[in-house]
């Protein structure tokens, strides 16, 4: 499986930084090196969220949370396409450019698209509809890694679910700071280890009316895996497969992950060629997964294809 992915950097640390790393292929990334993480970018919106109205206990049932978990009715309405924003554009002339407004049908189902972050990034709780690209990274990722950089952490596009460009090095920062408590958030990893139906706030993605990106992607085993989400992250808990990490795979293959344990981080960063494999995100969590198994176990040589919970 991490034949298949590469070239990648891949490191496993915990709240006080990197504990291994390497890079692995042929022209292989950094720890440094800049890339698009796509979906990964939703975390880091989520516990921004979190952080700006003061933590669990200031989320709102109905202001907040179907905005985070994608329950909260709107998705993208444009024919062009969804998720389009001008490199240009505000939050607000995004919403607005996307014909984002409440599917009645969608209320309260999980479906993974963009319009819910940013028509909750653009409102009035939040207040990011006037702010481009630099004032956006100023403040999201300034507040959940603890740094903006224009060129290895930042925007390129004012897009909350998708819109950054980051490195292993600053995604990794942004994992430390929920590990170590920094960040409201780890209030919500902790929930997420509940079971669907007593945590707070994982849904279920599957079944009539969702539209999950997972639906069609198949393991090392030939199976689709049944995965819940939660705010801005995925709840690695398919009943067979799942080892109940929290993670937010991006389009191109970006895999972030903390342990179920939320003692250790992990990053599998790659950067997949236009054109690619479809559900790359999903690609590389299979091989991180294995990593992860051979470090919290403590195994010299993984040998199966699948990981074994």
């Amino acid at each position: 499986m991490c034949i298949a992915i590469q070239p990648f950097y891949w490191e496993i640390g915990d709240r006080s930084g990197v504990i291994v790393s390497g890079s692995v292929g042929s022209g292989a990334p950094t720890r440094a090196t800049p890339m698009a993480i796509a979906s990964a970018s939703k975390w880091l919106y989520a516990a921004y969220a979190v952080q700006k109205v003061g933590g669990v206990a200031g989320l709102d049932p109905v202001q907040d949370v179907p905005f985070l978990n994608f329950t909260s009715g709107y998705t993208w309405a444009t024919s062009l396409g969804p998720g389009i924003c001008g490199r240009d554009d505000t939050v607000q002339e995004c919403v607005d450019f996307n014909n984002s407004t409440l599917d009645p049908g969608n209320l309260g189902l999980f479906n993974y698209d963009s319009g819910h972050m940013e028509v909750h990034a653009a409102s009035r709780r939040i207040g990011l509809g006037p702010f481009g690209n630099l004032p956006l990274a100023d403040a999201v990722l300034g507040t959940t890694t603890g740094s903006s950089n224009p060129g290895s952490n930042t925007y390129t596009e004012p897009l909350l679910a998708g819109g950054v460009q980051s490195s292993a090095a600053a995604y990794a920062a942004f994992l430390t700071r929920m590990l170590s408590g920094s960040l409201a958030m780890r209030d919500v990893l902790i929930d997420d280890g509940r079971a669907l139906g007593t945590a707070s706030y994982k849904v279920a993605t599957t079944g009539p009316g969702t539209f999950s990106p997972l639906a069609g992607a198949t393991n090392a085993a030939g199976r689709t895996e049944n995965w819940n989400y939660s705010l801005g992250h995925w709840v690695e808990d398919d009943p067979t497969y799942g080892d109940r990490a929290l993670s937010s795979a991006g389009a191109f293959g970006f895999y972030p992950w903390i342990d179920r344990t939320v003692t250790y981080y992990g990053i599998v960063a790659r950067l997949a060629p236009p054109g690619g494999q479809q559900y790359e995100g999903f690609q590389s969590a299979q091989c991180g997964r294995l990593i992860r198994q051979a470090f919290v176990q403590g195994e010299a040589v993984i040998t199966q294809t699948v990981p074994t919970p």
